[in-house]
């Protein structure tokens, strides 16, 4: 651990300040797109385009997050589930999924604080609420299977593009387009987290934890279940744990581009 720690530190960093810049997107856009005094949510008064135009943004975000110097080193995870995905593919270490972990916890928190301050609390308006996820009219049950078919639907995806030498390059930018299309159609079922650090910083902000246990339990079922089927379905090998690979900067995983 402490090795792991005194080598690997700049991306844990990199993990922990990724995440926070997702909800600092979240946090922000949601406020242009839904705070009843927004011009822009004035101006649009159906949910169906404004939730569009968040899916745009925080799609764009990923994808921004995924091809930037950062992203590119630390593999793009910012996502809990996506982390121990990747340690039952074996391509992580356990002292790395640790800290992992943990920094995208303290980033998402980090990240949704700054948004609160800099909006100076506009973000806590009931209509934004700290972007909090909660399930849809259709309930509970319906927003776990929804979490667990778009989480699964998302890993499966990466594995795919990710170990195809001619696709992987566009791996980030599937990803984000999920993304989009996620919140675009999604959202109203079951808010669309599918990271359960991301969902865990805007509840504890929002101190609104309705069904908390979705986004944990669905997200990493789901990408786990895309794992599963990774393993037993492709004759190809997972190669790596980064999203983006083809780029000059280090690699702290069991990398099979390294051989």
């Amino acid at each position: 651990m402490r090795s792991a720690l005194g080598t690997h530190w700049p991306e844990y960093l990199m993990e922990a300040a990724g995440l926070g810049i997702f909800m600092v997107s979240a946090g922000g856009f949601g406020i242009v797109l839904f705070h009843p005094a927004s011009p822009v949510a004035l101006a649009i008064a159906d949910p169906l385009p404004r939730r569009f135009l968040m899916g745009c943004a925080m799609g764009l975000t990923a994808v921004g997050l995924i091809y930037s110097p950062w992203g590119r080193q630390s593999g793009a995870h910012f996502n809990p589930a996506v982390t121990l995905t990747f340690v039952r593919l074996g391509k992580i270490a356990m002292p790395d999924a640790f800290f992992y972990v943990a920094a995208q916890l303290v980033g998402g928190v980090c990240g949704i604080v700054t948004i609160a301050l800099v909006s100076h609390g506009l973000v806590a308006d009931p209509a934004v609420n700290y972007v909090v996820t909660v399930p849809g009219a259709a309930g509970a049950p319906i927003a776990f299977v929804a979490e667990l078919a778009i989480s699964l639907a998302l890993m499966s995806v990466v594995l795919a593009v990710s170990n195809a030498p001619r696709l992987a390059r566009y791996t980030g930018l599937c990803a984000g387009i999920l993304v989009a299309a996620y919140i675009t159609f999604e959202a109203p079922i079951s808010g669309m987290s599918m990271n359960p650090a991301r969902s865990f910083a805007s509840a504890l902000l929002a101190d609104r934890w309705t069904a908390f246990w979705i986004y944990v339990a669905a997200p990493l079922i789901g990408m786990l279940l895309a794992a599963e089927l990774r393993l037993r379905l492709s004759p190809r090998p997972v190669r790596c744990a980064k999203l983006h690979h083809d780029n000059p900067r280090r690699c702290i995983f069991r990398c099979g581009y390294a051989r």
